[in-house]
């Protein structure tokens, strides 16, 4: 009864519990699936698709590219239209690469005026020395032990055996017997010793002892620190091998570097002051000595040379130093500004990234033209304006996030193809009415092969292009000014190399070569007598984007041919 009555009250109580949860539970459920159903409707109606190829094209609607002309593919939810180069980073990323941005304002330049450069103390090369031994020798023994070591003048050196010295002396003690009988040949044998710097009257102390001395002193003939030591005891040396290397130490040298852009405030003999840290408070006063007239390829900058007087041993060589100096007066109208860390230096641009969207961490780089440093202060001459927002700190991460994307990106420059279109307009050339009046035969040819191209048609490519070369060699060009010239024999040879290929791929690399040469030339022929269409392919030439002439307004790709047939888009006609 007790059982009986206990399995009772436990199955009420089971049902009190996990009953009422239950329900809770699929009332839970089925509002999680309205959510679910309710937010993956708002998705559907936000939903954009893209070209994998082309990413800068965006449209609410499926479809086809209207660039290559394939299928497009939906964007990720969390993604958002971007311009062709912009990247966009989560809250989240920004966070853990610390990334900052500063909007850029005008600001007026400091009131001082000073360029500050970095540099490094070096020795001072004029004031170097060479100890060298003037005879054939082994050294017995050398009394200096390590560099850094102080060296008086006339001090003794090394002590050296030499077989050539030891025989001169005999013959000096020989001669000095006979100089009454034979001076000229006592004065010859002393002369020798001479040469060997021996002293008078070192060799008078030969002479009169009648002695001869096996090992020789080395005596010091200048004073300085020795900074190299170039030979031990034991080592056998041949005349004028240098033994040690001296160096005066009271002058040294101030080396800095200074950038391209800011050579011309540079002169020999203008001031400058020079700081360093084991002295943090002291200035010391210094002239420009030397600027060097070759600049360093690699890093851009050349050497500005100051002398320094260091007779109080101040200056330790290997020290790095500070330089500033008196810019040369400018404009006093306000100058815009970035902090140096916002600027990326590749040797050839420099680069910032500029933040597009005020409310989104989106990004995209910026060439700018940079003026000059001071301190940590980059003049921006052009690419900038005011109020716009850099990143100053993070800036090589976001970088590398454009990287990775695909984007332009310090490693990764842009092609600059549209720019290429416009440098090939503003390139003028005259030809002479008989050279046009050809010209269009080999326009014709390249036409049928560019078709041939289109179709995939390795052997109708050659036959064309041996076609095209032919008549282009029956073309006078005696006329021609020199860039005229080069640009058609480069067009020959872009001819004879297709029409000797019998590899596809390899005919459409020499035809991107032979459109950058053969468009400028038909950009500038005044009579042509169809019009003709200049194109581009973005895609073309490993991404750089390739130009091609065609006849035809509708796009027909030469370098993928039935691959991507309309990838591609009309530039300009003639």
């Amino acid at each position: 009864m007790y059982l009986g009555i206990a399995v009772i009250v436990g199955l009420f109580a089971g049902w009190l519990i996990f009953g009422a949860s239950t329900e809770d539970s699929m009332s839970t459920t089925v509002s999680s699936n309205n959510e679910d159903s309710h937010e993956h409707s708002n998705e559907s109606s936000a939903q954009m698709w893209t070209c994998s190829m082309h990413p800068q094209i965006m449209q609410v609607e499926p479809g086809d590219c209207p660039i290559c002309g394939m299928e497009l593919i939906p964007v990720e939810s969390s993604a958002d239209g971007l311009a062709m180069n912009e990247i966009k980073m989560t809250k989240n990323a920004m966070a853990l690469a610390n990334i900052r941005t500063t909007i850029v304002g005008n600001t007026l330049e400091n009131e001082d005026n000073m360029i500050s450069l970095s540099g490094k103390i070096k020795m001072n090369e004029e004031e170097n020395a060479i100890q060298a031994s003037y005879f054939d020798g082994r050294i017995e023994k050398l009394n200096v032990n390590f560099e850094g070591q102080e060296l008086k003048k006339g001090q003794l050196l090394a002590t050296i055996y030499a077989p050539n010295l030891v025989a001169a002396q005999q013959e000096l003690i020989t001669a000095a017997s006979l100089k009454e009988s034979q001076p000229l040949l006592y004065n010859a044998v002393r002369n020798k010793l001479k040469l060997w710097k021996l002293t008078e009257s070192q060799i008078n102390t030969i002479e009169e002892s009648g002695k001869v001395r096996e090992n020789f002193p080395i005596y010091a003939t200048v004073s300085g620190t020795v900074s190299e030591k170039m030979t031990s005891e034991g080592d056998y040396v041949k005349q004028g091998q240098p033994i040690v290397k001296v160096s005066n130490l009271n002058s040294v040298w101030a080396e800095f570097d200074a950038y391209e852009n800011q050579i011309p405030q540079f002169k020999t003999g203008q001031k400058i002051k020079v700081v360093t840290n084991a002295y943090p408070n002291k200035e010391f006063d210094a002239t420009i000595s030397f600027i060097d007239p070759v600049l360093n390829t690699q890093t851009r900058t050349l050497t500005i040379r100051a002398t320094l007087k260091n007779k109080n041993g101040e200056f330790k060589p290997g020290m790095f130093v500070k330089g500033k100096i008196q810019a040369k007066s400018r404009d006093t109208s306000e100058q815009l500004t970035v902090p140096a860390s916002a600027v990326m230096w590749t040797g050839e641009r420099s680069l910032v990234y500029i933040k597009t969207n005020r409310n989104e961490p989106v990004f995209e780089m910026r060439e700018v033209t940079l003026g000059n440093r001071n301190g940590d202060i980059f003049v921006v001459a052009s690419g900038l304006q005011n109020g716009d927002e850099i990143v100053t700190n993070g800036t090589f991460t976001v970088d590398a996030a454009a990287q990775l994307q695909g984007k332009n990106s310090m490693m990764n420059q842009g092609t600059g193809k549209q720019e290429a279109l416009v440098s090939m307009s503003d390139m003028k050339m005259t030809f002479p009415e008989a050279f046009e009046n050809s010209f269009q035969g080999v326009l014709t040819s390249y036409l049928q092969m560019k078709d041939a191209f289109v179709a995939s048609n390795t052997k109708n490519v050659s036959a064309f292009s041996k076609e095209a070369s032919q008549k282009l060699q029956a073309i006078k060009t005696g006329n021609l000014r020199k860039m005229e010239r080069t640009h058609f024999s480069k067009i020959n040879e872009m001819f004879k190399a297709i029409s000797k290929s019998d590899n596809l791929e390899n005919q459409r690399e020499h035809f991107v070569v032979l459109n950058e040469n053969m468009v400028p030339i038909a950009m500038n022929i005044k009579n042509i007598s169809s019009k003709i269409f200049i194109q581009k392919c973005p895609m073309a030439n490993n991404n750089n984007g390739a130009f091609w002439i065609s006849s035809d307004k509708e796009i027909r790709n030469p370098y993928y041919g039935a691959q991507m047939m309309t990838c591609g888009s009309v530039i300009d006609s003639l």
